[in-house]
């Protein structure tokens, strides 16, 4: 699972097994070493919720995206479906939202020898 943040902004990335874990399991964790100490862990979560919309949050130096159960189940069994999108409102006022984007992970059009893409999704675009 690919994680990008910009700004207000967080985008996470899932390859085919990932997106069957999901399905299997409802999460999948991720986790980037910045360090040798226990705390120096980035971890990071897709998780399957009961909750009615998408949210996020940042606890214990684990980002969690919460995901409804059925909003998350078409978009991983739905071959048309690529990402889910949600404008999470955490707080009123400027500031106060969080745009959440959950994509399936393509190959690239172009090869990019350092990545290993072997489990993307086959890209769309390659064929007329």
């Amino acid at each position: 699972m690919k994680i990008r943040i910009s700004g207000n902004s967080i985008r996470l990335r899932l390859s085919q097994s990932e997106v069957k874990a999901f399905t299997e399991t409802g999460e999948v964790l991720e986790h980037t070493r910045f360090g040798t100490s226990p705390t120096d862990i980035l971890t990071y979560a897709l998780k399957r919720t009961d909750a009615a919309t998408m949210s996020a949050s940042f606890n214990n130096n684990q980002i969690t995206v919460l995901v409804p159960a059925d909003q998350g189940d078409t978009w991983a069994n739905a071959e048309q479906e690529v990402g889910m999108e949600h404008l999470f409102r955490h707080t009123p006022g400027e500031g106060g939202s969080l745009r959440i984007l959950v994509e399936k992970d393509f190959k690239c059009l172009a090869e990019r020898p350092a990545e290993d893409e072997n489990d993307n999704f086959p890209n769309p675009n390659l064929s007329c």
